[in-house]
């Protein structure tokens, strides 16, 4: 097994994430999914899933990867990250036992994604960073079979596991949650700088796709100046067409009595985002056409017309702005 060290007295480290989390025989690390059996890391929740969903697209958010394609959706129980606000707790937050869940082997998702003709497979709902082998073996037999590959992740991965993690994904959204280390140690339990360098290496030096997503959270990471300070980074380090989608908080999890994320907030930061010279950001959960669409970096016309998911025009031919000819960054 990769990524793992073995230390005295029988212990094992898990060096799949940041955590590094030293094991006993027998435990499970932070994220109660990989765990220590016999000196060596195993992934309880290989083969399992708690469910399997044809997703448009657009709902991961990926706005400018085969737009309008279906998407075979996955994902397991546990995560490595700790936010207190997860949209996803149910599973993420789990201690279920994991033969109570769906069994789907690698080969038969790939078969289920040609079935029903989705363009791509995407490991989802919990952090595929924490399943990394069900996701890599999946990934590969993709390849292999001409279906692309993409990630929801929080990015918070450790740089070795990150560089195979990223060789085989054609296309990953990865949470920007804020721009602040203490908002990450507050309400992430995690730390902000793994997650920029994951960001700027799958960027800068990979071929993947990459848009960002941060979820706003009225009074937590919606300050002016540290929504300026990300897209000040975002231009400097990854430059000004990587999408950024800033998307709508519901109450969930230990922010369940919060308020949900209004739509002026959402506004604000999308023209922070225009204004620092970014060249395609998106609004979601709350959307509407003007926040939705892809609008062409060079003659600024519309090229791909949304509200939220629903297509509403498409101004693109070979992945070109039909009004001028500047190609569109992203796949098409």
């Amino acid at each position: 097994m990769k990524y793992q060290n073995l230390l005295k007295n029988d212990k094992v480290q898990c060096t799949i994430c940041p955590r590094n989390c030293i094991l006993s025989e027998g435990q499970e690390g932070f994220c109660h999914v990989r765990k220590n059996v016999n000196n060596e890391i195993i992934l309880t929740t290989y083969g399992y899933n708690t469910g399997l969903a044809i997703d448009p697209i657009e709902k991961k958010p990926l706005y400018q990867f085969y737009p309008t394609t279906g998407i075979l959706s996955f994902g397991t129980l546990g995560c490595c990250m700790g936010c207190q606000f997860c949209q996803n707790w149910q599973t993420t937050k789990s201690r279920e036992d994991v033969t109570r869940l769906n069994k789907t082997s690698p080969e038969e998702i790939v078969q289920i994604a040609k079935n029903y003709n989705c363009t791509s497979v995407a490991f989802t709902y919990n952090d595929p960073i924490i399943f990394f082998e069900y996701a890599l073996d999946t990934a590969k037999l993709c390849r292999e079979n001409g279906i692309k590959t993409v990630a929801v992740t929080s990015g918070f991965m450790n740089p070795e596991p990150a560089k195979e993690f990223y060789a085989l994904m054609d296309g990953a959204n990865i949470d920007l949650k804020g721009f602040s280390e203490k908002f990450y140690k507050k309400n992430c339990l995690a730390k902000l700088q793994p997650v920029l360098d994951t960001i700027k290496y799958a960027v800068n030096e990979t071929n993947c796709h990459v848009e960002l997503t941060t979820l706003l959270i009225e009074g937590e990471n919606d300050r002016i100046d540290d929504l300026k300070a990300e897209c000040e980074w975002i231009t400097e380090n990854l430059g000004d067409t990587v999408p950024l989608h800033f998307s709508a908080f519901t109450p969930r999890y230990n922010f369940a009595k919060r308020r949900p994320t209004s739509f002026e907030t959402l506004l604000k930061a999308y023209k922070i985002a225009k204004d620092a010279g970014i060249k395609y950001v998106y609004t979601g959960n709350l959307t509407n056409t003007e926040t939705s669409t892809t609008y062409c970096k060079n003659c600024g016309k519309p090229v791909i017309i949304r509200n939220g998911y629903q297509l509403l025009g498409y101004n693109l031919q070979d992945g070109k702005c039909t009004n001028c000819g500047t190609p569109c960054d992203g796949r098409f």
